[in-house]
């Protein structure tokens, strides 16, 4: 049984992208969904930026709905996990 965050989930997906080892099923469900396969760091756009951050604030809003509060910890791998 293997524990992985969904942020560690999205960089393997982004590695196996990038070894050209990932089927292209996954990649076009990923695409569907406006998957962004580079980050940039100082150099992104405003619109990757935006994306980023909508993606992160939709994960604060569901942390506020399950948990009742936004007191999020620095260390949230447990609570956005997934058993694998």
């Amino acid at each position: 049984k293997q524990t992985k965050s969904l942020g560690q989930w999205v960089n393997q997906q982004r590695k196996l992208y990038k070894n050209n080892t990932l089927s292209s099923n996954r990649i076009q469900q990923l695409n569907s969904i406006g998957f962004i396969w580079d980050l940039c760091d100082h150099s992104c756009q405003n619109e990757e930026r935006d994306h980023v951050w909508n993606i992160r604030l939709g994960e604060l809003c569901e942390f506020q709905r399950l948990h009742e509060h936004t007191n999020v910890p620095s260390d949230n791998r447990i609570i956005f996990s997934i058993d694998l």
